[in-house]
Order: C-alpha cells, then sequence, then structure tokens
C-alpha cells in the first residue's frame, strides 16, 4: 500500500477525525498512487493517522478509517451494519416507511458514498472514484448485512463522478434487475426513476418536511414550485388541501408528479400540473395561493456561485412574497452546499423586506435523521430551510 506524508502540523485536524485531507497539506508521497487506491497517511514524525481513498484535486484524501485496517468486503459489512442499526433506532425503517437513506457520505464515516432503500432495492451512488472502484465488494456487503430484505442494486453514478476522471461509467444493476418503481413514504407510494431521474430517483432528504407542509395544508390553496416527482403535492392532498397545483420546467417531472398522484388520490381533481419556467408562472399567476413551497435545485455547486445563488434565492422568494395572499405560509428551501444557513436566511429576510410584507419565522428546517451530519465534519450540513407565515 502507498504511503501519503503530512507536513509538520498538518495532522491536527485528523486529530479531530475531520475526513478530508486537503493537497496543500501534503509533504510528500512514497510512490504516485492511482486515482481511486487505497493509501495509508502518516505524520511528519512517521506516524500512521489514517487510511483512505487518494484521488486528484484540492481533497487528496478521503479518509475511510483511523484504524490501520483493511479496507475490504468486512471493512464495509462493518460500516453497513453500524448505518442500519442506525436507522433502526431512530425509527426510519419498518412500518408504513421502506424508503431511507442508508448511507450518508461523510455522515455516515463513508466518505464519498451515497445509499438510498426503496423497498427491495438499493440505489447505490460513488461520488468518489475510490467508491467506484470499490462498488462491486460494496455490493457483495450491502447483500451481507441486508439478507432477504435486499433484491436489487442499482448503481447510479453517470453524474456523480468527477468527469476528468474518464471512467466511462454506465449506471445499471449490480444485483436483481426488477424495475417495480414503486415505493412507500410514511404510507404515500410514489414512482421512483432511478433509471433516469436526479439524484437516486426521489429526493428522501424531505420526507419529514413534506410531513410537516401536510400539518399545514388543510383548506389551503397550494403551489409546489419545482415539485418534481410531486411529493410536496401528494402529502398536501392528504392534509386536506383545497386544490394543489404542481410546477416544473421538466415535462417528463410533470408526467410523474402526475403519475404519483393518481397513485395515491385517483380521478382527485384538486391537483393540476403545469410544465413551465417557475419565475414566469410566478410572475404570471392569478391563483390566490396562501401555501406555497420553494424547492429550488441547489443554485450553486461550489463557491464560485455564491453570489450569483444568493441573488437567484432572494428574487425567487421577492416574487413569492409578492405574490402570496395574507396570512400565507411559505415552505422555502435551499440544498446548496455552499450556501450556509445564515447566508440563506440573509437572502430570504432581504426578499421579504423588498416585497414590504411583514414575516414570522414558525419553523427552521433541516435534513433529516437518516442524513447525519459527521460532528468531525460540519460541511455535511446542506440543507436549509424556513417555513414562514406572511401577513
Amino acid at each position: 500500500m502507498k504511503s501519503i506524508f503530512l507536513k509538520r502540523g498538518k495532522d491536527e485536524s485528523l486529530r479531530r477525525f475531520h475526513p478530508w485531507i486537503f493537497s496543500g497539506a501534503i509533504h510528500h508521497i512514497s510512490e504516485e498512487p492511482q486515482e481511486g487506491e487505497i493509501v495509508q497517511v502518516f505524520t511528519s514524525e512517521n506516524e500512521y493517522i489514517a487510511t483512505g481513498h487518494y484521488q486528484i484535486g484540492s481533497i487528496m484524501v478521503r479518509v475511510l478509517s483511523f484504524e490501520n485496517e483493511p479496507i475490504d468486503q468486512h471493512f464495509y459489512e462493518k460500516k453497513l451494519a453500524i448505518a442500519i442499526d442506525v436507522r433502526h433506532r431512530i425509527g426510519v425503517i419498518g412500518g408504513n416507511n421502506n424508503t431511507y437513506r442508508l448511507v450518508h457520505g461523510e455522515g455516515d464515516n463513508l466518505p464519498g458514498l451515497v445509499i438510498d432503500i426503496y423497498g427491495t432495492t438499493a440505489v447505490m451512488q460513488a461520488h468518489s472514484v475510490g467508491m467506484h472502484i470499490d462498488r462491486e465488494i460494496i455490493a457483495k456487503a450491502l447483500k451481507v448485512v441486508m439478507g432477504d430484505a435486499l433484491q436489487n442494486i442499482f448503481y447510479k453514478s453517470e453524474t456523480t463522478l468527477p468527469f476528468k476522471a474518464d471512467l466511462g461509467q454506465e449506471n445499471g444493476f449490480l444485483l436483481g434487475g426488477n424495475t417495480d418503481d414503486v415505493a412507500t413514504e410514511n404510507g404515500l407510494k410514489f414512482h421512483v426513476d432511478w433509471l433516469r431521474g436526479q439524484k437516486t430517483g426521489f429526493f428522501v432528504d424531505q420526507r419529514d418536511n413534506r410531513s410537516l407542509l401536510e400539518r399545514y395544508s388543510k383548506g389551503r390553496k397550494v403551489l409546489n414550485m419545482f415539485c418534481y416527482t410531486g411529493g410536496f403535492s401528494f402529502y398536501a392532498m392528504r392534509g386536506g388541501a383545497e386544490l394543489v397545483h404542481s410546477v416544473d420546467s421538466s415535462q417528463k417531472a410533470i408526467d410523474l408528479t402526475n403519475a404519483n398522484v393518481a397513485l395515491n388520490f385517483p380521478e382527485d381533481k384538486r391537483h393540476e400540473a403545469f410544465a413551465e419556467d417557475a419565475f414566469r408562472f410566478l410572475e404570471k399567476m392569478e391563483t390566490p395561493y396562501d401555501l406555497i413551497i420553494l424547492d429550488p435545485p441547489a443554485f450553486a455547486k461550489h463557491k464560485d456561485a455564491l453570489r450569483n445563488a444568493l441573488k437567484g434565492y432572494t428574487r425567487l422568494n421577492k416574487k413569492a412574497f409578492e405574490k402570496i395572499q395574507p396570512g400565507g405560509i411559505l415552505f422555502t428551501f435551499s440544498c446548496s452546499q455552499a450556501v450556509n444557513k445564515d447566508q440563506f436566511r440573509t437572502a430570504v429576510f432581504t426578499a421579504a423586506a423588498s416585497a414590504g410584507r411583514n414575516v414570522r419565522i414558525l419553523h427552521q428546517l433541516h435534513q433529516p435523521a437518516d442524513h447525519p451530519i459527521n460532528i468531525y465534519h460540519p460541511e455535511g450540513e446542506y440543507l436549509k430551510g424556513l417555513v414562514l407565515y406572511v401577513e
């Protein structure tokens, strides 16, 4: 195994169990490793400190273990068993829910790996070359720890791997091949497009926030912007909304939204969906909505885009504040990791002031418990949300 040696004093973050090693911390490498290869890391005093995946870029090592142990199938079985135990303990497995995130990267001490469960299917996503290389042994480990509860593993990493790695990756099944795509979340059914959909096919991270929305929906006219597969929409309908309109720029997303609504509320005339640009729809809308959901895709995927992203959040929320009815409720979100909570709140507050509306914060929202944040890796907090009462 190849070795990486740190500069003097650059081991401090690792002693605090931060799972990233940046290129500027590295003094020298014993022999140049291949991208994705397992490497051992040593301090400037030749003391072993970590083992991880090597990669090309500013983050040069993603730490898998702070113990000197082999990274093999047994290692992944151990980590996955812990992740499953956590999900049992927080209550997201079983009952009327068979959809949850099993592995959330650094939050589950497996940086670069995401696994979402939809019924008997696991959708696995690699965000690092190392996890891509290890995908087969991870799949075997996952089957061992889940047993008969797991029948299919779909690998979906075409768009998440570093493009410069030039891996020629194609999505496909590592186990099984069943394309039955109906899963259950809190008793509601939905189609999962893990073949062509965004992320792993559904936004599992909004489960708790959708449940909260359900409590506020009774008797309201609801607008679900950037609806994707309509998650917030059918929760609003179960909550007793008077009407629900879903908007997304993608016709494919609208078709899936309509299919999901029909799956739960067949022939229900309260719902209508529109394939249209969000800003254009908000500009011309005439329906007096008194509950609006703004859940856009990430406006900033990296810090270079931060300034424009904040302008985008301000503009979007300002338009919603201008249009929402008095006494209305706004659910507004940012999933941009580059935008922190304070920056997002400032953008929303600026929008409220610019629109001249009096606004109260009812809830401050975040990602659910099956998307845990490693206490030593605060960068893992990405989902921010506010529920606002607008006079």
